[in-house]
């Protein structure tokens, strides 16, 4: 009997000569189906890399914005299947009050934001590039870059085939692609192997969530509690610490429930998340349902790489999508939008480059930073701005107190720390953020 072939196997099987696809894709994220979906989708030859299996789980708050609502309507996912949960806007919560801000209407954007497992979210998305035409080999590990001898061009990778507990099954094998994508989330291990390093004058957050079975877990409103204390709330030695805690509920009969970090606070690298998070929650009602005895799941924490923290994006036929290239919002946390987006936005550069002869390629790919850049590089400047700002435990109190009650700013405020705006006219809110975005510099 012929034993059957791995996934790495099989791929070489049908490799092209030297080149085993158009594009290699490392990681099967947000990010990594996003232009995986969208090459498939322009005819391209896309081989999608992943390391796990699915369906499987990740550290997230489960939440989505309109922004990230309107990339997956982009994908043609059916939000009207079971398992979406929607919601109509965010409810602030601190300084004694409580604000309910539904989400913007907008010309590009549609005006709900959505709630799905991180369990099965990123199934439902690597599913629907595989359907565009993408090849997907999961259980495969990337272990590095290859790179032309002579040019120091990146032309491939080496990858091996794993089993579930990542133990190597097969023999490492050499993938060859005129362009890689890494879309290898906060680790970045692809990019670190080519020396690309964190900027450590960028922001960087931690977020821990779990779940409880609770009765608000058909609440239709995202819910963000601004103050977060590492002690009793206002009694002395108490801080007020730089971020927010966040209530979502999932519709299933739990709610994701967590709280974010920023490394702006002196107490950053000296806080106990998980006592933290025990903390805030045990000052929340009884009724609520966020003790041990509810608890479904273990307190998991990730990393929020913000604000690129890692550049170049591209370099030597490599991109870098999602949170590889440290691009989680800065105001909000918010990383699964704009790894779609970004995915979204290398897959046209691609297309662009995999259309021209060889001499010209080079250049069309430079255009991914460039429209990075373009894009979000001023708003993410105005973020690191905000992020030092609330580092400060008694400006955060004081907006906290002072700020909820002016409904107008705080509407003005979400549209700001959601990137939610009309880019051609809009109301005054809109053309104020817009022409921020376009003042600062794009660092």
């Amino acid at each position: 009997m012929t034993a059957s072939p791995t996934p790495l196997q099989a791929v070489q099987g049908g490799a092209r000569g030297s080149q085993d696809a158009d594009v290699i894709v490392v990681g099967a994220g947000p990010a990594g189906s996003s232009v995986a979906h969208h090459l498939a989708q322009a005819g391209t030859d896309v081989l999608l890399l992943e390391k796990t299996a699915f369906p499987r789980e990740k550290v997230c708050g489960d939440g989505l914005t309109p922004r990230a609502t309107r990339q997956l309507l982009r994908m043609g996912i059916d939000l009207d299947a079971p398992g979406w949960v929607r919601n109509q806007g965010l409810r602030i919560v601190g300084g004694g009050h409580r604000l309910e801000l539904p989400w913007p209407d907008l010309t590009d954007y549609p005006s709900y934001g959505l709630v799905r497992t991180r369990a099965d979210f990123d199934e439902v998305l690597v599913r629907q590039a595989e359907k565009s035409g993408a090849r997907l080999r999961e259980r495969t590990a990337v272990t590095g870059p290859v790179l032309d001898e002579r040019t120091g061009r990146v032309i491939g990778v080496t990858a091996r085939s794993v089993d579930e507990r990542g133990r190597r099954t097969a023999d490492e094998v050499t993938l060859h692609a005129p362009i890689v994508v890494a879309a290898d989330g906060t680790s970045a291990r692809f990019a670190l192997a080519l020396g690309m390093q964190r900027r450590e004058n960028r922001p960087m957050g931690v977020a821990v969530r779990t779940y409880y079975r609770s009765p608000r877990h058909d609440d239709d409103w995202l819910e963000s509690h601004l103050e977060l204390w590492d002690g009793p709330p206002n009694q002395a030695g108490s801080s007020l610490l730089p971020g927010y805690g966040w209530i979502f509920g999932v519709g299933d009969g739990t709610c994701n429930v967590g709280l974010g970090i920023l490394d702006t606070s002196a107490a950053f690298q000296h806080v106990d998340y998980k006592d933290l998070l025990k903390t805030w929650l045990d000052h929340t009602p009884q009724q609520w349902g966020f003790r041990d005895e509810y608890r479904t799941s273990a307190v998991r924490g990730a990393a929020l790489p913000m604000g690129f923290n890692r550049k170049p994006h591209y370099d030597r036929g490599l991109l870098l999508v999602g949170d590889s290239g440290g691009m989680v919002n800065p105001f909000n946390g918010e990383g699964i939008a704009y790894a779609m987006e970004s995915g979204e936005l290398a897959a046209d550069v691609i297309c662009q480059a995999l259309g021209r002869p060889d001499a010209e390629r080079e250049r069309a790919l430079q255009a991914y930073p460039q429209a990075l850049a373009a894009r979000y590089g001023g708003y993410y400047t105005l973020g690191r701005l905000f992020v030092q700002l609330i580092g400060h435990p008694e400006v955060m109190k004081q907006a906290t107190r002072h700020g909820l009650k002016r409904k107008t700013l705080m509407r003005f405020t979400l549209k700001l720390l959601a990137n939610l705006t009309e880019p051609r006219g809009g109301d005054a809110m809109d053309r104020t953020i817009n022409a921020l975005t376009k003042i600062a510099p794009a660092a």
